[in-house]
């Protein structure tokens, strides 16, 4: 039938509000599937792993996306938590943010010696009427949460790709960071997935553990941490811990996070831009494809030296994703099991 102003004024005095313009879909009668919890690339596996220990028992969006990535803060990786590569004076500074279904948040970067800058980050959300806190006052604020100042010294593995990279101190960046078993089957993935070498021989990279989820109850949480960029400059914040870019939770409509080159998400509001497309009725994949094609045509010819990559999920459980390149990747964890999705990408 054609709508009309007449036939739309007509079908809502019959109140049939369930339906929308498009297609006229029954919104009621969805099946959402709850509880499901994604995350970027594949340490996104082991990290949903923890997520899924929280949300199989009924626990909350919140708890679950904060245990998810504290897994991955805790393997030694090139891109998150404290055996991450340094920036190029040779420190090792992290970011982080969280946000919950009711719009709090909070948020943590520039932050040095703390093994869990997400924990950090949720505290600034409680405990604080801030929503970021950087470097030494992070870092004091941090300690008088009860959090441990570590050494600050690099990993064995860091310390070997810091001095590597020493050699010719060159900046230059890499599309995708190496995923070792990346090509494997799932269910290989599944049981035995070990934190993966991400050093791309020395090379500066960006990546980042954001993760999103769907609780029991229906609402929504993400969160998000990362080294930044590796032999960045020292003080360099990228995306991650900057709320509506690296990371957006609107309860109503889904929940977004980034990875890949921050300064270039940051220019488009990223995380919060997908959602506002969402909200627009597009789905996940969609929402991120057209966010990732704004950046594309921003960047022209530089978008050939930079990777941009967004997860998506909405408020009844559908997901998606969507990279400039080849090489991004998911994990998803539902009742099913947990899996690994390769990203369509735009070129």
């Amino acid at each position: 039938m054609r709508i009309n102003r007449r036939n739309f004024i007509n079908l809502s005095s019959l109140g049939i509000a369930g339906f929308t313009l498009q297609g006229f879909v029954n919104k009621e009668s969805m099946q959402v599937q709850k509880p499901i919890v994604i995350a970027t690339w594949d340490a996104g596996l082991n990290a949903n792993k923890g997520a899924w220990e929280v949300l199989s028992k009924g626990g909350t969006a919140l708890d679950a996306v904060e245990k998810g990535v504290m897994v991955t803060e805790d393997e030694i990786s090139c891109c998150v938590g404290l055996g991450a590569n340094p920036d190029r004076d040779g420190h090792v500074t992290l970011d982080a943010s969280i946000m919950d279904h009711e719009f709090n948040c909070g948020s943590v970067a520039f932050l040095e010696k703390i093994k869990h800058p997400i924990s950090v980050a949720r505290k600034v959300m409680e405990k604080t009427p801030h929503v970021m806190l950087v470097g030494e006052g992070a870092q004091q604020f941090a300690i008088s949460q009860g959090f441990n100042l570590e050494s600050g010294k690099l990993s064995e593995s860091a310390d070997k790709t810091y001095q590597q990279w020493l050699k010719k101190s060159e900046y230059k960046p890499v599309i995708n960071v190496e995923r070792q078993n990346s090509k494997n089957a799932n269910s290989q993935l599944e049981d035995k997935y070990k934190a993966p070498t991400r050093f791309s021989n020395g090379d500066w990279n960006h990546d980042t553990i954001g993760m999103v989820a769907l609780d029991a109850n229906g609402n929504l949480s993400g969160s998000c941490t990362t080294s930044g960029a590796g032999f960045k400059l020292r003080g360099r914040v990228g995306d991650s811990p900057i709320i509506g870019a690296g990371l957006y939770v609107d309860n109503e409509v889904g929940a977004v996070v980034a990875t890949g080159q921050g300064e270039d998400v940051i220019r488009v509001a990223g995380a919060s831009a997908v959602v506002e497309h969402m909200r627009q009725g597009k789905t996940p994949q969609e929402a991120c494809r057209l966010v990732v094609e704004k950046i594309r045509r921003i960047k022209k010819e530089k978008a050939a030296d930079i990777q941009v990559c967004f997860i998506a999920l909405n408020k009844n459980g559908e997901h998606g994703s969507y990279a400039l390149h080849n090489g991004f990747n998911y994990a998803v964890h539902t009742n099913e099991g947990n899996k690994l999705i390769e990203s369509p990408f735009s070129v």
